[in-house]
This record gives structure tokens, C-alpha cells and sequence, in this order.
């Protein structure tokens, strides 16, 4: 039986109605995401019709899920609710805080030893709270939850941008950050604007080296890491149907980095499949009940640019595989093109290392696939000339394919396993010799390629591609070669091709594990007792950010003006700093330290305004906030994109950043900053980055008229005395700016717990 099968059917039990009163309201032919959208409004049944793009809607998602990172500050904040337990099924998933170093076994050994004070402290306040817990081991948050929690056409949101993993299996499944996460968890309305929708059509079928990563590989390469801003992304077709639910995911997963706010499918068979073969037949059995519910309308599919605005047409049949990279996801290049494309840039044809697995690519299929080819060097007397690593993405794959043999088959080839856990992936990988920062070439079957991301060495290009092409090229250790058309030199120095790789969607045998790792909370934990310790490095208890004074803020200075790409991984970087995610006062050392300084084109070195001298970006904010100045960071477009991590909010709030003044947002990053209390801006016109200096000072001139769809007016104070004024927009309505006045959305949630207690 399914984990929260109740709820699951009692959406079900709601959405016919809900659904076809939307249908009457709009007046139209639905999609699927609108069906989902549609059914989990807050009020119930939907009242009136919303306007894409435009419009803020309260939501009332089905569950949240956490992964051990986020979750930490997640927590601390919830612990100011006031609630007793969760308000939504709810879960943590310890995978961020394994390092990949060595081998499995070992890797896992040592985080226990290194992290078990945060593994405690999640699990007894999962325990406390009502929130299942699953323990480091257990595999990566996105493959737990499709194989355990996703349901077709559920909504969920989850503490880490690849949460839209579970869009496999035909959810609406919405990164967010950790203070979106505990509105839900206290049992309030989380608000979305109302999305745009882009429809994807998949004709034709895939077939040989082609994968389903090849797919969303190529809309990376039409839209960019933001044309999906603000938008779902909708795949449906002949194309579609005829892909695994795994495969579906893949896509779903790497939609985070054309910066959509989820992608789906509309329910199938595939999905069916994978449903039983996951142990929820009843699942199964309750959405085949409103199949028809679970899908778009067939007029939107037979007609789409009549209901989405923008769509895609991609013919698998034609599709060819694709590698993407380096530093930026959406540089996509066919195989075919890839030795032209290297050999102008100078690229290093030479791979040192391919990765496969991650949550993006680490099913059953996927490693079937990847095994098949490693299995030819041995039978085609080859030799592996790179190094090879599998990342399973759950003790359940991991288990059911060290059963079927595939383990056996990579140590074959040299190959290293490494935790089931998100290693190299989010930069979690103590790779030898990365600190020499050689440059050099990896292949991956992960989701993101920014620099230093996997290893650290700004030096390192990563590729991103299919498992079967990331083996292939493993194999071959050479990046310009296309297994549809080259050969290989074997060990006796003759000539073979590989064939192409074969797998099957779902194990014959069925899944299996001994221990999946999942611990339920306590009945009532009512008892449970949280406490850390005041001397503790790893996590610290939060106090809540002051409010706004109500006057405009004055003589704030210019910390960094970011240039360029700026993700959350500049702004507040993973790896090594994982390890202080839940102590806000040691993760702030990280604060903008990988962004670029437009003055002197250099990171981590600022010009501090008080001293006259250069400093790292974090030990000036010190200064400034110990002087009782405020501060600003201006960037470029796109800012904070990637990872949902809410510490590149929290980290400029605590250091006393007042706001943060760019071109453009990405969604999540946005979010983040408006629910800690800081005012998220644009300009109104994107040449006036060019009018900031170095030693700016800046005052608000009409905060105190802070309203929905007024301009702010900011005034630039130069060195020399002169002055610009510069005009900036913001997208905040009246409840955001409650969040504003209240010093952060947290705030407001623990007044009103405080009033209902009194």
C-alpha cells in the first residue's frame, strides 16, 4: 500500500468537480497543468478564472518533501510556528551531506561520523513533528519520493529545485525555499503567480542511443537556462506515451535549468507501470478511476497553440543525442557536431572522468542501459580509458541492480559506486587533484555543469548527456566520439563499434531492498525534546529578522555589483559549506564569494567603503552591519538561478543586505527574498547597471510608499557627488509586502500562532 493513500484518493474525490468548475469558468478546453492548478485551490472549488502571468493564487499542495540541507533551516524556522505537528504529509531525505570520495560503504561510514549531529537533530525533530524520515543511505530526495510519494495529477512542493523530478509521474511538483515550505507545513496557502504554460510535442518514438535526457537536452538548447521562466512545461503526444515514467522524470528533473516552474506529463500507461512495480497498485487503481481528469483535453492536444502559450514540436525519431556544456546547461551540441565544436573552442578532447546516476538519471532503465555497453568491453576486448563512477539514486535501485548483476558488471570495467546520495552532482565529490585547478574534461549524467559545481576546479568543463552517451564516451575517454558512427581500436588493435545499448524500463524481477531506509515519526511526539548545543558548529537556533522601521533606508552602501551569471551556487555555494546549512552565522562566510566583481572582474574581493581597501564580500558586510549600515547588491539577469537553497536569501538578510537590484529574477531566488524580508527589485530600465559605481551610497526616496505596481525611486550617490536616479520595478503585492513590514514572512506565521494560543 501507498504512503498517504487517503489523501491521495481524496484529491481524487475532489477533482472531477473541481476540474470540470474550472472548465466552466474558463470557458475552454483544459491542460493538465491547469486541471492541477485548477483543483488544489486553497478556497476548494475554484470561484473564478486567472489570468497566466499575471495573477497570484493561494494553492493548498498535497505534501512537502525536504531534503537534509534545506531542511535544517526549513526546520529551525518551523520551530517558530507554533504548530505541534505538520499540517501535510511531509518528509526529510538525508542525501546532501554524503561526500563521494572513496567507495560506498566508506563514504557513507565517514558522513555518518562527520554529520551525525545534523542526522540526529533531523531525525528527532521529523520525530517530533509527524514527518517521515528517511535515513542518509536511503537514497536521493527526487528518486525516493516518484518511487515512494509522487501521484498523478497531485501538487507538491519540495526544498530543492529538482523537486519537478516527480512531473514523471504526472504531478505538478514546484521547488521552493524553506520559508515556502513551512507556510504549507503550518497549514496555510502557498502562493504561486499563476504560471504561463509552454506545451512540448513529442512525436515519433526513441530509439537507439537516443534517451529521454536527449530530449530535454535539446528544449535546453531552444529555450535557455530562462526561457521557461515563470511557465509549466507541458510534454504530451505519440512521443510522450511511448517513454518510460523514469524517462519521464529525467526530462521533468532538467527542467529546472531552462528555469520552469515545473514540467508534467498527462497519465499513462508507463506511469500505470511503474506505479505497481513500486508496490502502489491502489494508486493505480484510483487514478484509472479519473484517467480522464489526469491528462490535457484532447481539443488542447489536437490543437495546442490554441491553449499554450508557446509551443515545441521535437520528432524523436530524428532526435540525436546531445552533450551540453560546458559551464551552462543550455549550450547543446549533437554528437555529431561535438569534435567540430571542441576542437574550435578548445575544449580538451581527453576525458578524465564520466559520472553517471544522480537524481536526474539513476533508474532502473538507466543503469540496464549503461550496464549493456559496459558489459561489450569485456566482450570486445576494449579497454575503459576513463574513469567511471555510478551514483545510484536509491537503496532500492541500488540493491535491484547489485541483484541483477550490473554492479558486478562496472567493477568489471574498474568502475567505483559511490552512496546513494547526491555526491559529485551538487559538488559533494573530494575529487583527487582538483585542487591543482588543471583544466580538464568530465562527462555527466547530472542536471547542472556551472562552474566549479562538481569538484571545485573552475578549470573543470563539464559535459552533460545521456548515462548510455556519458558510458559510451567513458569508454572511448574521448569527447569528440559519436558511437553511432566511430569505432574503436581494442585491445588486439582491431576495429569494433559499440552496439547500441539496451535495458529494460522495469526489472524483471521486480525491486527490492532489504532496508529501504525509512523511519516513521512517533504516534505523538509531543515529548520529543529538540535542543542543540550553543558551542555547536553545525546548526544554531534562528531569531527572528527585525521588522521594517517604516522610514526609507538611507545611506546603505554598494556591496558587490555582480557581473554575469550569478546562481545561487555563486551566491551561497555548496560542497565543502553543506556542512554549516544549519547554522546560519558560519554559512554566511560564503555569502557571494564565487560572484564576479563587475569593477575589477574578480571574485570574492570588494571594495570596502569604510576602510578604502579591498575585501572578501562577507567580511565587508560584517563591517558594514557592525557599523549599523545598510547594503545593496545589484546583478545581472537571471540572478539566483539554480539550486532552491533559501541560505542565498538568508545569508544577505543576516549580513544586513537591505535589497537586492537586478535585471532579471529567476522565480525561486525571488520568492526567497521577498519571504525573508528583503525587497527584490529590477530596473526599469537595464542600462542603468551601467550608471552604478564602485563607492555608491544609496538612499530610497519613496519606500514609505511602497505599494503593488508602484515603482521605487533609488537614489545613487557617486564618489565625485554627482548623482543618478534611478527608477526599479518589483512584482510584490499587498500580502508580500506584509512579509516586507513584518521582517519576513516567518514573522507574520508566529504572530498569528501566537494570537490564536492567547
Amino acid at each position: 500500500m501507498a504512503f498517504d493513500i487517503e489523501m491521495i484518493k481524496k484529491v481524487y474525490e475532489n477533482m472531477a468537480e473541481r476540474v470540470d468548475k474550472a472548465r466552466e469558468l474558463v470557458g475552454r478546453p483544459l491542460t493538465l497543468s491547469e486541471k492541477i492548478l485548477y483543483s488544489h485551490m486553497w478556497e476548494g472549488n475554484p470561484t473564478q478564472k486567472f489570468q497566466r502571468g499575471a495573477d497570484y493564487v493561494d494553492f493548498a499542495p498535497d505534501r512537502v518533501a525536504c531534503q537534509d540541507a534545506t531542511a535544517q533551516m526549513a526546520l529551525l524556522q518551523f520551530m517558530h510556528a507554533g504548530k505541534a505537528k505538520v499540517a501535510v504529509p511531509t518528509t526529510v531525505h538525508c542525501d546532501h551531506l554524503i561526500q563521494a570520495k572513496v567507495d560506498a560503504r566508506t563514504d557513507l561510514k565517514r558522513a555518518k561520523e562527520q554529520s551525525n549531529e545534523v542526522f540526529d537533530f533531523l531525525s528527532s525533530i521529523s520525530n517530533k513533528y509527524g514527518i517521515g524520515f528517511w535515513k542518509p543511505g536511503a537514497g536521493i530526495i527526487h528518486q525516493v519520493v516518484l518511487e515512494n510519494y509522487a501521484f498523478p495529477g497531485g501538487m507538491m512542493i519540495g526544498t530543492d529545485s529538482h523537486t519537478v523530478n516527480a512531473g514523471g509521474l504526472g504531478m505538478l511538483a514546484i521547488g521552493v525555499g524553506g520559508a515556502d515550505a513551512v507556510d504549507v507545513m503550518s497549514g496555510m496557502a502557498w502562493e504561486l503567480k499563476f504560471p504561463k504554460l509552454i506545451g512540448v510535442k513529442l512525436t515519433g518514438k526513441l530509439s537507439g542511443w537516443t534517451a529521454p535526457k536527449d530530449v530535454i537536452l535539446k528544449v535546453a538548447g531552444i529555450l535557455t537556462v530562462k526561457g521557461g521562466t515563470g511557465a509549466v512545461i507541458e510534454y504530451f503526444g505519440e512521443g510522450a506515451k511511448a517513454m518510460s515514467c523514469t524517462g519521464k522524470g529525467t526530462i521533468c528533473n532538467m527542467g529546472a535549468e531552462v528555469g520552469a516552474t515545473t514540467s508534467t506529463f498527462g497519465y499513462d500507461e508507463s506511469m500505470d507501470r511503474y506505479l505497481r512495480a513500486t508496490n502502489r497498485a491502489d494508486v493505480a487503481d484510483a487514478a484509472n478511476a479519473v484517467a480522464a481528469y489526469l491528462t490535457g483535453d484532447d481539443e488542447v492536444y489536437a490543437n495546442p497553440n490554441e491553449y499554450f502559450d508557446q509551443v515545441i514540436e521535437i520528432n524523436l525519431s530524428e532526435l540525436e543525442p546531445h552533450l551540453n556544456g560546458p559551464f551552462t546547461p543550455d549550450l547543446a551540441t549533437p554528437i555529431s557536431k561535438m569534435r567540430e565544436e571542441a576542437l574550435k573552442n578548445d575544449w580538451p578532447l581527453q576525458i578524465q572522468v564520466g559520472l553517471i546516476g544522480s537524481c536526474t538519471n539513476s533508474s532502473y532503465e538507466d543503469i540496464a542501459r549503461s550496464a549493456s555497453l559496459a558489459k561489450q568491453v569485456a566482450d570486445k576486448n576494449l579497454k575503459t580509458k576513463s574513469q567511471f563512477t555510478i551514483t545510484p539514486g536509491s537503496e532500492v535501485v541500488r540493491y535491484t541492480i547489485e541483484r541483477d548483476g550490473f554492479i558486478d558488471t562496472f567493477d568489471k570495467i574498474g568502475a567505483t559506486v559511490f552512496a546513494n546520495a547526491c555526491g559529485p552532482c551538487i559538488g559533494m565529490w573530494d575529487r583527487e587533484g582538483a585542487e591543482k585547478e588543471e583544466r580538464n574534461t568530465i562527462v555527466h549524467s547530472f542536471n547542472r555543469n556551472f562552474s566549479k559545481r562538481a569538484d571545485g576546479n573552475p578549470n573543470t568543463l563539464a559535459f552533460v548527456g545521456s548515462p548510455e552517451l556519458v558510458t559510451a564516451l567513458a569508454i572511448a575517454g574521448d569527447l569528440g566520439f559519436n558511437p553511432l558512427t566511430d569505432k574503436l581500436i581494442n585491445e588486439d588493435g582491431e576495429e569494433v563499434m559499440l552496439d547500441e545499448p539496451t535495458g529494460n524500463e522495469l526489472p524483471p524481477k521486480g525491486f527490492d531492498a532489504e532496508d529501504p531506509g525509512y523511519q516513521a515519526p512517533a504516534a505523538d511526539g509531543s515529548a520529543v525534546v529538540i535542543s542543540v548545543n550553543d558551542s555547536s558548529e553545525r546548526l544554531q537556533l534562528l531569531a527572528p529578522f527585525a521588522p521594517w522601521n517604516g522610514e526609507n533606508i538611507t545611506g546603505a552602501k554598494l556591496l558587490i555589483k555582480a557581473f554575469g551569471k550569478c546562481t545561487t551556487d555563486h551566491i551561497s555555494m555548496a560542497g565543502p559549506w553543506l556542512r554549516f546549512r544549519g547554522h546560519l552565522d558560519n554559512i554566511s562566510n560564503n555569502m557571494l564569494i564565487g560572484a564576479v566583481n563587475a569593477f575589477n572582474m574578480k571574485t570574492n574581493t570588494v571594495k570596502n567603503q569604510l576602510k578604502g581597501d579591498y575585501e572578501a564580500v562577507p567580511a565587508t558586510a560584517r563591517d558594514y552591519k557592525a557599523a549599523g549600515i545598510p547594503s545593496i547588491v545589484v546583478g545581472d539577469h537571471n540572478y539566483g538561478e539554480g539550486s532552491s537553497r533559501e541560505h542565498a536569501a538568508m545569508e544577505p538578510r543576516f549580513l544586513g543586505v537591505k535589497a537586492v537590484l537586478v535585471k532579471s529574477f529567476a522565480r525561486i531566488h525571488e520568492t526567497n527574498l521577498k519571504k525573508q524580508g528583503m525587497l527584490a527589485l529590477t530596473f526599469a530600465n537595464e542600462a542603468d547597471y551601467d550608471k552604478i559605481q564602485e563607492d555608491d551610497v544609496i538612499n530610497f526616496l519613496d519606500l514609505k510608499e511602497f505599494a503593488p505596481g508602484k515603482q521605487l525611486t533609488l537614489e545613487f550617490v557617486h564618489a565625485d557627488g554627482t548623482k543618478d536616479i534611478i527608477m526599479t520595478n518589483h512584482s510584490y503585492n499587498e500580502g508580500q509586502i506584509g512579509w516586507f513590514v513584518a521582517g519576513s514572512a516567518l514573522n507574520l506565521i508566529a504572530a498569528a500562532g501566537a494570537e490564536a494560543k492567547a
